[in-house]
């Protein structure tokens, strides 16, 4: 009999690492609480590593086909000029592959494709994750409970498989910005496949698809819990003098389209990534800002990694002991990378710091900022071959 995991948790992170121990030959059960799966959410930015990771799940050709390379863009200033051009291009050739733009509805429906139906049970929340023995962990969801070898909680940030499993740890905090974004309703007219602009306490950028349409999100520096009556309204009063694109890009929305959520994050590190045989995986283990894109692409390393070192290891005490000495100081750095990102990106709101911050970007050699984005991007993935 072969060996068995339960994947707590049924987003990218979740349904990666499902796919990763699926090719290495478990039996893989993911349970997702949302009864349907309605494909929500608005659009995602996969760099060299992230696709990479899928390349060797199996589903980077079709994650391609399916997305928009970010060949041109950068960063700009509320008026319309630029900080920092992107070269996609450069990119693409020291790494492989431009950034690439997708609807994160669909990732998660190429990932869901990948495993067998019978893998995937929707509507079940894990009530309860107790390792009874030194090689079983069991996993209760309804009436129904499973025995596994091995558990893998990609719950998310809110992850209460971390919460018992490390009572004192204090959780996700608040990061001081909440963002809000959509897709829109109909392609939109863009010089650009992606641009972030920076204002003061304020950021607005947009990601373009393959099929004309683009998702934009803006991040405004507000206290946790706030939200707008109409924050489609809110947002033009506030952006209504930015630089075009930009309120195309608004007026090209559906007001009931728009999504609200604070950006929260796991600011102080966990000790480790693994408890007995219950892994920690994505968010639930290190969430961090999304100011360097790799949020998700983190995950996928994480899910890549798992499967190679279970695979890898005689034993899955040693195949997780591996897991955590490879994806923990790397996780830690980019979210500790991400967050010093936003405090000199959109939450700077001196003006003298504002100005020293543009200036700087103005000068710094395009070799150079691609040298930085290099730094996170140019991962390469175990085989699980």
């Amino acid at each position: 009999m072969g060996n068995t995991a339960v994947v707590v948790g049924g987003g990218i992170g979740g349904l990666a690492a499902a796919i990763g121990l699926h090719r290495i030959g478990w039996d893989v059960t993911v349970l997702e609480r949302t009864s349907m799966l309605e494909d929500t959410g608005a659009g995602i930015s996969l760099a060299a590593n992230g696709l990479r990771a899928l390349d060797e799940l199996g589903i980077g050709g079709a994650v391609r086909n399916a997305s928009r390379g970010q060949y041109s863009g950068g960063t700009r200033t509320p008026q319309g000029g630029w900080l920092a051009r992107m070269d996609g291009s450069a990119l693409e050739k020291a790494v492989g592959t431009p950034i690439m733009g997708i609807p994160r509805s669909t990732l998660h429906r190429l990932l869901r494709e990948t495993l067998p139906a019978r893998s995937l049970v929707i509507g079940a929340e894990a009530a309860t994750v107790e390792q009874t023995g030194p090689g079983t962990v069991h996993v209760s969801y309804s009436t129904t409970v499973l025995e596994a070898d091995l558990v893998v909680a990609a719950d998310g940030i809110g992850s209460k498989v971390r919460s018992r499993l490390f009572p004192d740890h204090p959780g996700p905090v608040h990061s001081g910005s909440t963002v809000l974004r959509a897709i829109t309703e109909h392609a939109v007219d863009l010089r650009t496949d992606f641009e972030l602009t920076w204002g003061r306490g304020a950021e607005f950028g947009h990601i373009a698809f393959l099929d004309g349409k683009a998702e934009w999100h803006a991040v405004l520096s507000l206290p946790a819990g706030t939200r707008f009556a109409d924050p489609l309204t809110e947002l033009r009063r506030r952006f209504n003098t930015w630089h075009d694109p930009i309120p195309a890009l608004l007026n090209a929305t559906r007001p009931e389209a728009v999504l609200h959520h604070d950006v929260n994050e796991l600011r102080t590190p966990l000790p480790s990534y693994t408890v007995g045989r219950i892994a920690l995986l994505g968010d639930a283990a290190h969430a961090m800002t999304p100011n360097l894109g790799q949020g998700a692409c983190q995950a996928l390393e994480d899910a890549v990694t798992l499967a190679a070192a279970l695979g890898a290891e005689s034993t899955v005490e040693a195949g997780l002991a591996r897991y955590d000495a490879e994806r923990r100081p790397r996780s830690q750095a980019v979210a500790r990378a991400a967050r010093q990102a936003g405090r000199m990106g959109q939450q700077l709101s001196h003006p003298l710091a504002v100005t020293l911050r543009n200036t700087a970007m103005r000068l710094t050699p395009s070799r150079v900022a691609t040298r930085m984005i290099l730094r996170h991007h140019a991962w390469a993935p175990p085989s699980l071959n």
